[in-house]
């Protein structure tokens, strides 16, 4: 009776189960009867000794960060993505990239994307998380409306992780979060994360982590290029898989949490750079800084880095310039990112340069699986009956050296990939109740693998190597000829009006009408039986060294033919269309 009093004037509904059966904890707050759901709110005491007609009001407010009975504490998922790219900023620093990416740029771009998405640095929308995390706050509350998670040092150089955990106020402007929220998740907010609708809001995946770190990358010049970026995650220098391995030993891990930061495939090319296109719209950003003749990502730049990696004469340099030139690809304007500008076409820095070469090498060789050959032994003879010295580039030759060393590159490249071990270190588990039994099979399965790694005598692998912009090398002071950087090409020029033209006066286009990109997602279609071998050798060539489908530098080097010969075409095309009538 004397509890039902005391009480009887806390008339709220439980955040829980909506019902109103109020009892008293011995700590002298307030718990369901019906669910046992304890608040944060404790009953109001009236002190008559203290003074007459006076009442004290105490309304108690938690910890922080409160403490679990598993040891954890409670963490939100925007904090595990903040933690993923502070040690992506982290790893990219270390391979060079200026620390200006880590505590400028990419603070930024998390910054706006927290406030944008409404998950920090704004008041909290009325109605909404109060609806998901069934939080109840007393309109006596002697503070101040709260704002969400003040992540201000998340990716300063001087924050530690555990001041990093410790800063974020969500949890403490939150009072008391629904018990039902975190069943199944090791984060508060886990359960909701997945179920909620957050595609007005972009929501935050680890392929995204891979696009923020790109548009800030993009934002800097730096020189890495996406495909760059992707191949660093995969060779272990950038953390992506298993980065939850990371985590401080508070955050606990577990349930729906593995279906947002464990990851079992490869990043994808085109996924993370469309991401960054849609979060360069979404954060509202600028016109980023232009892309120069002088830049890393400039094609000029990018195809002597590409014509040194796939062994081919440093000639061939001087006419892709003339083919950028020759197109206006390698205008400021048509290089440098407008978010949400739709009249122009976003580039793809690496694939473009690679398709420079691949069109370059369509004008000079032809590559039909004919003339190529022909051209091939002409040289041949050349550089037997040569007694200056230098070297006619040889077509066959170079098709034969790249081609044994890209069979063994790929070969390898497969091996460790289907050698990959996906699971992590760490055990994982689904739910609470099965960690002790995950903990225990975990044991077992490191100990069957360690006594039959003994009886088989298998070597551990060694460690991984440094990271290269470079997969394939080739030395000029190599005597077996295998490299062939300083071959000329004189054997397949001739002079014209003072300009040295090729001796081909044919060309053959991939496509002669362009597919419409937004309905097919393609420019045109690439099958390797309707095109030559040599011509899909060297896609292949770039597609390994790019690492995606030999249909996206298909895709590129449509664009560039149709805009190399944009009258030649329109011309045939009207009058085919003339005939037609």
């Amino acid at each position: 009776m004397e509890e039902e009093e005391d009480t009887r004037d806390f008339n709220e509904r439980c955040a829980q189960c909506s019902e109103v059966n109020w009892g008293l904890t011995d700590g002298g707050r307030y718990y369901c009867r019906s669910c046992h759901n304890v608040t944060e709110r404790t009953r109001e005491v009236v002190n008559t000794d203290f003074m007459t007609n006076s009442r004290v009001q105490t309304i108690s407010k938690g910890s922080r960060k409160q403490e679990k009975t598993d040891g954890g504490c409670e963490w939100y998922v925007c904090e595990g993505f903040q933690l993923i790219l502070k040690k992506q900023a982290e790893a990219l620093e270390a391979l060079g990239v200026c620390s200006q990416m880590k505590d400028e740029v990419l603070y930024s771009f998390w910054r706006c994307y927290l406030q944008k998405s409404k998950q920090a640095y704004c008041n909290r929308p009325a109605g909404e998380t109060v609806k998901a995390l069934s939080v109840r706050e007393s309109s006596t509350d002697v503070d101040s409306e709260p704002e969400r998670p003040s992540l201000l040092h998340l990716l300063s150089l001087s924050e530690s992780e555990g001041d990093l955990l410790t800063d974020c106020s969500f949890a403490s402007s939150m009072s008391k979060v629904s018990e039902s929220t975190s069943i199944y998740s090791g984060s508060v907010d886990g359960s909701l994360y997945l179920m909620k609708n957050q595609k007005e809001k972009l929501r935050m995946t680890m392929p995204t982590t891979l696009s923020f770190c790109y548009m800030a990358l993009l934002w800097l010049r730096e020189p890495i290029t996406l495909s760059e970026l992707l191949r660093f995650v995969v060779e272990g220098h950038i953390p992506y898989l298993n980065v939850f391995q990371h985590f401080p030993e508070k955050m606990k891990l577990c349930g729906l949490d593995l279906k947002i930061f464990c990851v079992e495939s490869w990043p994808v090319y085109e996924e993370v750079y469309n991401k960054m296109l849609e979060l360069a719209v979404f954060l509202d950003l600028p016109r980023f800084p232009d892309i120069t003749d002088s830049c890393f990502l400039h094609p000029d730049m990018l195809c002597i880095k590409y014509l040194m990696e796939a062994n081919l004469p440093d000639e061939l340099h001087n006419w892709t310039c003339r083919v950028v030139k020759k197109i206006g690809i390698g205008e400021v304007d048509f290089l440098t990112l407008v978010p949400g500008n739709k009249s122009t076409r976003k580039v793809k820095y690496d694939i473009l340069a690679a398709a420079v070469i691949v069109v370059v090498l369509k004008l000079l060789f032809l590559l039909d699986d004919h003339y190529e050959w022909l051209l091939s032994d002409l040289a041949e003879e050349r550089n037997k009956n040569n007694k200056e010295g230098g070297l006619y580039f040889e077509f066959k030759k170079w098709y034969e050296v790249v081609k044994h060393s890209l069979d063994v590159e790929q070969k390898k490249l497969d091996e460790e990939r289907a050698k990959y071990l996906w699971r992590c270190e760490k055990p994982l588990f689904y739910s609470v109740k099965n960690k002790s039994r995950v903990l225990k099979r975990r044991q077992m399965v490191v100990n069957l693998q360690n006594q039959f790694g003994k009886l088989s005598g298998s070597v551990r692998r060694a460690e991984k190597p440094n990271p290269s912009s470079f997969q394939l090398r080739w030395s000029e002071e190599n005597t077996d000829g295998s490299c062939f950087h300083g071959h000329s090409l004189k054997g397949i020029l001739q002079e014209k009006c003072g300009l040295l033209t090729a001796m081909n006066p044919d060309y053959w286009l991939c496509t002669v009408k362009l597919c419409n990109e937004k309905l097919c997602g393609h420019l045109a279609h690439y099958r390797e039986e309707d095109f030559p071998q040599s011509y899909h050798f060297v896609l292949r060539l770039f597609s390994f060294l790019l690492r995606i489908q030999p249909s996206y530098i298909h895709d590129e080097v449509c664009m560039i033919e149709h805009k190399l010969f944009n009258k030649k075409l329109y011309k045939k095309l009207k009058y085919n269309t003339v005939l037609r009538k």
